[in-house]
């Protein structure tokens, strides 16, 4: 039996990709419940058009496809991402014959965790919307959920789409905000450690040896992906489930910067007794990996799919 049971929340993306594949790949370690899709790296309709062909690259169409918000949850459009191509998987268009239901994303969260308590691992590697209009809608979830695993922040660093935020933060930094002050168990994989998963040419190259027509595709994405961002940010949270010593980090209270200026989407991170004072750390954040063996990982699940 599987030790965790997630929704993967996410923005394809070839680093959702990448990701995705992952956890189909590593069925000892994961059963993936369900995909909900989110605004981000580029819009809903390209995010969820992504998503279901990857599901149908990996021939399964078995497994519940979501479409969630199209929108920040404060501003009417969001920022958005170059480094994936124009539609997001590094220039490549799938096929995308996957069944997307009806249902809303958020709908579909809620009803999953009521209906397994204690049970689902929620793993947003795109912006946080959905998953804060969730909790919004149901604060019940909150209690419910065995624990949110997210990729986003920069705790100790500078960001990425700004010299202050992170991408997926600074997106929707409000939904950051009400996900990371909630009170759920949370686990952070935000810059600090994904900017040392570099895919260098030699470690593409050995990636590019996987057998399958699935694995060969999802690496010609992040030969292209690599061109303009060459680290593996979201797969770390997969990674991390399906072997979490391969990562180290600290407990911290993080919080995310919400206002209108130049430090909109920070994340803050207070480690210390003397920055915490009385109050107590509501996150682990994970700072470093093992990142020869994190590829190893990669490489050994990719060769799996076939």
């Amino acid at each position: 039996m599987a030790q965790h049971r997630i929704i993967l929340d996410c923005d394809p993306g070839v680093d959702d990709a990448l990701a995705l594949m992952l956890a189909l790949a590593a069925p000892d370690a994961i059963e993936l419940v369900g995909v909900t899709t989110v605004a981000g790296n580029v819009a809903l309709e390209d995010t969820t058009r992504n998503a279901q062909g990857l599901l149908a690259l990996a021939s399964r169409p078995d497994i519940e496809l979501r479409a969630g918000c199209a929108r920040p949850l404060m501003r009417p459009v969001g920022y958005r991402s170059k480094v994936h191509g124009p539609e997001g998987l590094g220039g490549i268009r799938l096929e995308h014959s996957a069944t997307l239901s009806d249902q809303h994303a958020v709908d579909f969260i809620i009803d999953t965790v009521l209906a397994n308590p204690g049970q689902i691992t929620l793993c947003p590697i795109g912006p946080m919307t959905n998953i804060a209009l969730a909790m919004v809608r149901e604060p019940r979830i909150i209690d419910a959920v065995r624990e949110i695993v997210f990729m986003g922040g920069s705790a100790f660093g500078p960001g990425n789409s700004t010299p202050a935020a992170e991408f997926n933060v600074y997106v929707d930094p409000h939904a950051a905000h009400i996900v990371v002050s909630s009170g759920a168990k949370l686990t952070m994989f935000g810059l600090d450690v994904t900017r040392k998963l570099v895919a260098t040419p030699e470690r593409l190259a050995r990636l590019a040896q996987a057998p399958g027509h699935a694995a060969r595709t999802v690496v010609e994405m992040l030969v292209a992906y690599a061109q303009g961002d060459p680290c593996l940010h979201d797969p770390s949270v997969v990674a991390w489930l399906i072997d979490p010593s391969l990562f180290t980090g600290v407990d911290a209270l993080v919080e995310i910067d919400c206002n209108t200026g130049p430090n909109l989407g920070r994340t803050l991170a207070s480690v210390s007794t003397r920055h915490l004072g009385d109050r107590k750390p509501n996150c682990h954040v994970v700072t470093d990996g093992d990142v020869e063996r994190i590829f190893e990982l990669v490489e050994a699940r990719l060769r799996s799919l076939a």
